[in-house]
């Protein structure tokens, strides 16, 4: 995971047009967020159902006037029809912070399944997700987390579009720039205190961009198939989601589900070594490192059914426009040498111009750090000659 000096440049920038913002009484530079002006005609409109009228046209100024959730104030649960939840079965990490992922449909369509790609949504499309920070990672539920932002990605007719909501005192107000929200948390008996980034829109499109025929696009980059090839709680059953979606009529096309690629949990040490740190890289990293990726330009390729046995997925490649940091590594993976790995090293960085992935955390993910670790000590030093 690694990048060029463009990218540490571009990122500099951002960082100095960031505003910052509060969030639930927690330190911030700001009051609370400045929402950018918006006509708010169909954003006014009240009904019992989701405003897709104001969805597909407005950016609202207030989260709750899209009719989203049954309880304004939740953004975690009881999505309004025809919203449902979903879950990735590997983790994108984003300094500790519990994801609430939902999806809405327009009435009679459907996901097309890609066997690699993130699946095709319809026009109307509109995918929620909300970043709710623990106070201590050991223990879940909201009474131990504190909400800070949701994000919505809206598929209208000119294109996807991103919209962040801040969190202050039960309500989420749009914003223009991004803010900066200090939280303490502990992890592994550990307290640390550290800044937690909302992203600008601006910031939203390095993930979610895609450059392709000299033209850049937003999409979403989660819902692949072999990230969302696990079981979950419906109804009280347990199912696995993708047949769920299938026999909801929510996706067709999909092949029998034991040809579908499939990641694990980090913490699953009953499952394949490989598959849980390729999908920990594929949802953290690939969206960056691909050939239509912001950091394409790196030829580091991190995708899920890239060969990690390859020069492009970084045995023994050498990455441009970076300086090996104060250890002065030389290559992307050593093959059993995981502390002489670049990919490992960036993982533990902190500093912007260093830390990957670049934008999406602030501290360490140590559960994260130590998967690849394993991983690259587990790859047989015969796949290359690093010298």
């Amino acid at each position: 995971m690694k990048t060029h000096l463009l990218l540490s440049i571009v990122l500099a920038a951002m960082s100095l047009l960031s505003a910052c913002g509060g969030g639930d009484g927690q330190e911030s530079s700001d009051q609370s967020p400045t929402p950018p002006p918006t006509a708010e005609g169909t954003c006014e409109q009240q009904s019992s159902q989701v405003n897709w009228a104001a969805l597909m046209k407005e950016d609202c100024p207030r989260l709750s006037q899209y009719g989203l959730f049954n309880d304004p104030a939740n953004p975690t649960a009881q999505p309004r029809a025809p919203g449902l939840s979903y879950q990735l079965a590997t983790q994108l990490f984003s300094n500790y912070a519990t994801k609430y992922r939902f999806i809405y449909l327009p009435a009679g369509q459907s996901m097309q399944y890609q066997a690699q790609d993130a699946f095709d949504l319809p026009v109307g499309t509109v995918l929620v997700k909300t970043f709710s920070l623990p106070l201590d990672t050991a223990l879940s539920g909201s009474a131990n987390e504190t909400l800070i932002e949701t994000r919505l990605l809206i598929h209208r007719e000119q294109g996807w579009t991103s919209l962040v909501y801040q969190w202050q005192q039960g309500e989420a107000k749009l914003l223009s720039t991004g803010a900066t929200v200090r939280h303490t948390l502990t992890n592994q008996g550990q307290t640390q205190t550290f800044d937690y980034a909302i992203p600008s829109r601006a910031e939203c499109k390095i993930c979610h961009q895609r450059n392709q025929d000299n033209t850049s696009k937003i999409i979403p980059i989660g819902l692949k198939a072999h990230l969302l090839n696990r079981d979950i709680s419906h109804q009280g059953q347990t199912v696995n989601q993708l047949s769920l979606w299938e026999q909801l009529g929510l996706l067709r096309a999909m092949p029998p589900l034991a040809t579908i690629g499939k990641t694990f949990a980090l913490n699953d040490t009953s499952a394949d070594l490989t598959a849980r740190a390729k999908g920990y890289l594929d949802v953290n990293c690939a969206h960056c490192h691909s050939e239509t990726g912001f950091a394409s330009i790196s030829g580091l390729r991190l995708g899920f059914y890239v060969d990690h046995q390859s020069f492009q997925y970084g045995i023994c490649k050498q990455p441009p426009g970076w300086d090996g940091g104060d250890k002065g590594l030389d290559y992307d993976i050593v093959p059993g040498n995981a502390e002489h790995s670049i990919l490992l090293y960036r993982q533990t960085l902190n500093a912007p111009k260093d830390r990957m992935p670049p934008i999406g955390r602030s501290i360490e993910h140590q559960e994260g750090v130590e998967l690849i670790k394993q991983w690259i000590d587990s790859l047989a030093p015969s796949l290359g000659s690093c010298s």
